[in-house]
């Protein structure tokens, strides 16, 4: 019987007959040499509602230096406290779309992306106040380094600071980015560095101490890559993280190393995002659980999310599920680590979530996990003959004494299409030495297996084993 192991996510080629992989509420984890499975596939934490204010959109969440949580949800500016209360602060202009905001220990600076927009929190008091002064321009979003905010002026090439430890602006701390003539799209800060990203470029600029305006461009640094989305700028493991745009094209994902950008997309990644009708809507943000660094990308338009596992280079697809069992971007729409628990915002309902690991539903709703595996073929390209498929998988862990069901489906037209799923138990409670086992399941010259379950219980996959032979022996 041989062994049938996974140790790649999501990878449904441009064309199916090369890979069909999709990898759908689920994310990899390596697994010790001796495992006789080189990858577990776990599942990706559920929701756990903490609380909600008025339906719309929470469109930013930040967890200041005062160890106090702050968002904003439609126009209407938060503080959250660590017992779940809302308190109304501040009201904004916008009502939709990402806000921005960091602070310097003493105040907050929130920008909503709209030129010359930007209010400020002070920590001691939390009074909230627009900011209006002449060297103020708003800006795509609000960095902190080395006690200076740093902004964009939006629709130029100008970048802009604030006096040291301070919340004034003077029109003349300003600087121009000069590699190219790409207006600037967003700013990114990470071991102190600042990178510029513009259109189709990127420069690298740090604090050389210069008494006329303290940054300068750092020798050697320039990218020919660019940013498609503002919002999708993120920083993990120091390094940045962002959807890219080139001369030569767009579609693609990159993570900064050594001043470079290297593309972490794959071809397969690269071919779904061209099909969206627009990347530029894209957010980002990142996580970390167990261990694993996350970078979660968001296509509203699109209506998908993404996420890249730093800890194995792989991606696989963060789903919610609606009440027709149709597949849709996740439900998180902006992110804070806050209290010790992991913080995202409804893009919708105005609830606010804690990302949880022991909690297999999204707020109550059913989270399908779906796992297609690569193609089978005969080396001579024969007819396969398939006698029975073992799952390796957790087992054991139902409730209620319910059947907990596993479904097993396969293509044997090379991934176009597939047949009704057969369903085997994962056992009740207690039944750890469950085996799922499928027979009699015919012949194939190409095809690909599918597994999928949907009930709000602790599993784990590692793989199938298969008894199958050519049908010519």
């Amino acid at each position: 019987m041989a062994k049938i192991a996974l140790s790649n996510g999501a990878y449904q080629a441009r064309s199916v007959i090369a890979s069909a992989q999709r990898c759908i509420n689920l994310y990899l984890e390596a697994n010790p040499q001796t495992s006789v499975f080189p990858f577990t596939h776990y599942p990706t934490p559920g929701l756990t509602l903490m609380g909600s204010v008025a339906p719309t959109s929470w469109r930013g969440l930040y967890f200041a230096t005062n160890g106090q949580l702050y968002g904003v949800c439609g126009n209407k500016v938060y503080t959250i406290s660590s017992s779940w209360a809302f308190t109304v602060i501040g009201t904004i202009t916008s009502i939709s779309g990402p806000v921005s905001m960091v602070d310097n220990t003493n105040d907050i600076i929130l920008v909503d992306g709209i030129y010359g927009n930007g209010w400020q929190i002070n920590l001691a008091t939390n009074t909230f106040s627009q900011i209006s002064q002449p060297g103020f321009y708003g800006g795509n979003q609000v960095n902190y380094v080395d006690g200076y905010f740093v902004l964009n002026r939006i629709g130029t090439r100008q970048w802009y600071i604030s006096l040291p430890n301070s919340t004034t602006f003077d029109p003349i701390d300003y600087a121009s980015t000069t590699g190219f003539s790409d207006s600037l799209i967003g700013i990114g800060i990470t071991r102190r560095y600042v990178y510029l990203f513009g259109k189709i470029t990127t420069e690298v600029w740090f604090n050389q101490g210069n008494t006329t305006f303290p940054f300068g461009r750092l020798p050697g640094s320039f990218m020919q890559y660019g940013c498609a989305a503002t919002n999708s700028i993120a920083q993990m493991d120091g390094e940045l993280y962002w959807v890219a745009q080139s001369p030569q094209g767009q579609a693609f994902i990159c993570k900064t190393a050594n001043f470079a950008a290297n593309i972490i997309s794959t071809f397969a990644i690269n071919n779904e995002l061209q099909g969206y009708p627009t990347l530029a809507d894209a957010i980002g943000y990142t996580y970390e659980l167990n261990g694993h660094f996350f970078y979660v990308v968001t296509f509203p338009t699109a209506n998908k999310t993404w996420v890249y596992d730093l800890s194995n280079q792989q991606w696989n697809e963060w789903n919610y599920i609606d009440n027709e069992g149709g597949f849709n971007r996740h439900r998180s729409n902006c992110f804070a680590f806050a209290y010790g628990k992991l913080i995202v915002g409804d893009w919708e309902t105005g609830n606010l979530y804690a990302i949880d690991q022991d909690n297999y539903t999204d707020n109550g709703q059913v989270i399908t996990r779906v796992r297609t595996f690569y193609h089978m073929e005969d080396d001579s390209s024969n007819r396969v003959r398939y006698r029975s498929l073992i799952l390796e998988m957790e087992s054991g862990n139902g409730f209620n004494n319910e059947e907990i069901n596993v479904g097993l489906r396969w293509s044997n037209d090379r991934g176009k299409t597939y047949g009704n799923p057969v369903f085997q138990s994962l056992g009740m409670e207690g039944e750890y030495i469950t085996v799922m086992q499928w027979n009699r399941l015919g012949m194939a010259r190409d095809r690909v297996f599918e597994v999928s379950w949907s009930p709000p219980v602790r599993t784990a996959l590692n793989g199938v084993f298969i008894d199958a032979s050519s049908n010519n022996q």
